[in-house]
C-alpha cells in the first residue's frame, strides 16, 4: 500500500475507533433523562433505577482488565468486531425489556461487550499512530470523544426521549454498531500481542470481585457508612484487590502487569482519570436532576442544557492540542482540574429559582476548559512507553479507570446527596430546597476531587516536555507489537 493509502486508511481508522468511544461513553449517561420515564413505565424501584446505570459502569469496568487481556492475546481487531456484535445484541434487549430486573442485565450484558470493545479500540489507536504530530491529534480526538461523551449522552438521550421514547435510548445504539462493523472491516487491520499468552485467571477472579464488592459498598452507604453492610462490603473489596496485587506480582503472566501502574506518570494519570470519570458520571447525573426536577425542563431541553460544556471541550482542544509540544503535558495537567474545580464549585451556589445562564452556564464554561486542559494529555501520558505486549492491558486501565471512578462516583454522591437533602428536610425546608442543597454537597464534593487530581499532578507527574511526550524509540516499539 502506498504512502499516501496508508495515510487514507489510518484516518479513516481513527473515524471508526472514535465512533466506538463515543458509544461505550455515552452509553454511561444517554438512559440518564430517559430514567423517570422508563422507570413509570416498567415500574422501576428507586433502587433499580439507580443500578440501571450502576449496572453498565460497573460491568465495564470490573471487566476492562480481562478485556484488555482478551484483546491482546486473541486479536484486537477481532475482539474489537465481536464486542460490537454482542453491544448491539444487548442494546436490543435493553431496548425491548419488559421489566426492570430485564433492564438492568441488559445494562450489565452492554458492560460486558463494552469491555471487549473499549480497550480493543484503544490499543488499534495506539498501535495505529505510533508519533509525532499525528499521533497527538489521534488522542485528542479520543480524549475530546471520552469528555464530551458523556454530554452527548444526555443530548441524545433527552431527544429520543422527547421526540420518541426512552427505548431509543437503547435501540439507537444498534445503528452505531451496524456503522463500526463496517468501518472496521474495511480499515482496521488485525495485532495481537506475541510470545506466551496465558490467562490469568485467579487475577480475573479477585479484581473482579474485589472492585464489585467497593462499588457496592459504597453504593449501600446512602443507608449510612456505620452500618455493618458497607463496612463488611468495603473491607470485602479492599480486601480482595490488595490480594489482587499480591497476585499480579507472582504469577509469569499477569492480568495487569504491576511495571504499567508503577510507573508514576501512568499510575497519575490512571487516578487522574478515575476522579474525572467520578465527575463526568457521577457529579453531572445530579446537574441533569437539578435542570429537569428543579428547574422543570424538558428531557430535550435539559439535554441542550448540558452542551455549553461540550462546546467549549470541542473550541478549546484542538487549540491545545497544537500548544502540547511546546506547554507539555504538566502545566496542563496541573491546571485543568484547578479550573473544573473552580466551576464546580461555583455551581455549589445554585437555588430553586435560579436562572441557568447565571447560576449554571458560567460553571460549565469553567469546567469545559479544564476537562479540555485534562483530555489533551491524559490518554497519551497514561499510554506512554507501554511494552507491546501490554498494549491492550494498559488500554484497558484507562478504560477502567474512568469507569470505575464514574460508579464509585454515583455511589458516593449519592450517599453525599441523601444525607444533605434528608438533613435539610429535617431542618424544616421545602421539597426543592432539600434537593438543591444535596445537589451543593455533591457538586462540592466533586470539586474537592478536582483539587486532589491537581495535587497528583504537582508531585506525580514530573519530567522534561521529551520524556513526557513518545519518543521515536518508544513509538517504535509500540508499532511494533
Amino acid at each position: 500500500m502506498s504512502a499516501p493509502s496508508r495515510t487514507f486508511s489510518r484516518w479513516w481508522s481513527l473515524a471508526v475507533l472514535a465512533l466506538t468511544q463515543l458509544v461505550v461513553v455515552l452509553d454511561s449517561t444517554i438512559v440518564t433523562i430517559a430514567l423517570p420515564e422508563a422507570q413509570e413505565d416498567l415500574g422501576l424501584s428507586d433502587v433499580q433505577r439507580q443500578w440501571v446505570v450502576t449496572a453498565y459502569v460497573l460491568v465495564f469496568g470490573a471487566l476492562l482488565l480481562l478485556g484488555g487481556r482478551v484483546a491482546d492475546y486473541w486479536g484486537r481487531k477481532r475482539a474489537f468486531i465481536v464486542g460490537m456484535i454482542g453491544f448491539g445484541a444487548a442494546s436490543a434487549f435493553g431496548g425491548l425489556a419488559q421489566s426492570g430486573t430485564e433492564l438492568v442485565i441488559a445494562r450489565g450484558l452492554q458492560g460486558l461487550f463494552a469491555a471487549l470493545l473499549a480497550p480493543a479500540a484503544l490499543a488499534l489507536l495506539t498501535v495505529t499512530f505510533t508519533a509525532g504530530k499525528d499521533r497527538n491529534t489521534a488522542f485528542a480526538v479520543f480524549g475530546i470523544i471520552g469528555g464530551s461523551g458523556a454530554a452527548i449522552g444526555l443530548l441524545l438521550g433527552g431527544a429520543l426521549t422527547e421526540f420518541t421514547s426512552w427505548r431509543w435510548c437503547l435501540l439507537v445504539n444498534v445503528v452505531f454498531v451496524v456503522l463500526g462493523l463496517i468501518g472496521g472491516a474495511l480499515f482496521l487491520k488485525e495485532s495481537k500481542a506475541e510470545g506466551d499468552n496465558r490467562y490469568d485467571v485467579w487475577g480475573t477472579i479477585t479484581v473482579t470481585a474485589g472492585l464489585g464488592s467497593l462499588v457496592y459498598g459504597f453504593s449501600l452507604a446512602e443507608e449510612g457508612w456505620g452500618t455493618p453492610q458497607t463496612i463488611g462490603f468495603l473491607a470485602l473489596g479492599a480486601g480482595l484487590l490488595a490480594l489482587f496485587v499480591l497476585i499480579e506480582s507472582k504469577v509469569a503472566q499477569p492480568l495487569l502487569p504491576l511495571r504499567v501502574i508503577l510507573n508514576r506518570v501512568r499510575g497519575a494519570a490512571f487516578l487522574m482519570q478515575a476522579i474525572v470519570g467520578s465527575v463526568l458520571i457521577g457529579a453531572t447525573l445530579y446537574l441533569t436532576f437539578h435542570f429537569q426536577i428543579v428547574l422543570g425542563m424538558e428531557p430535550l431541553v435539559a439535554g441542550v442544557a448540558n452542551v455549553a460544556m461540550t462546546v467549549v471541550i470541542l473550541i478549546v482542544v484542538p487549540i491545545l492540542t497544537k500548544q502540547l509540544p511546546v506547554i507539555g503535558p504538566r502545566p496542563l495537567m496541573i491546571v485543568g482540574p484547578l479550573f473544573s474545580a473552580a466551576g464546580l464549585f461555583y455551581l455549589s451556589f445554585i437555588t430553586p429559582d435560579g436562572s441557568y445562564f447565571t447560576q449554571v452556564l458560567p460553571a460549565l464554561v469553567l469546567l469545559g476548559i479544564g476537562l479540555a486542559m485534562l483530555f489533551v494529555p491524559l490518554q497519551n501520558l497514561a499510554l506512554t512507553g507501554v511494552a507491546p505486549h501490554d498494549a491492550g492491558a494498559a488500554s484497558a486501565t484507562v478504560n477502567a479507570s474512568m469507569q470505575i471512578g464514574g460508579s464509585i462516583g454515583i455511589s458516593v454522591f449519592t450517599a453525599m446527596y441523601a444525607q444533605a437533602a434528608d438533613s435539610s428536610l429535617a431542618g424544616g425546608n421545602d421539597q426543592f430546597t432539600a434537593f438543591t442543597d444535596g445537589y451543593s454537597v455533591v457538586f462540592i464534593g466533586a470539586a474537592v476531587a478536582m483539587v486532589v487530581a491537581s495535587l497528583l499532578a504537582v508531585f506525580l507527574i514530573r519530567g522534561s516536555k521529551t520524556e513526557l511526550l513518545p519518543s521515536s524509540d518508544q513509538a517504535q516499539a509500540v508499532h511494533m507489537g
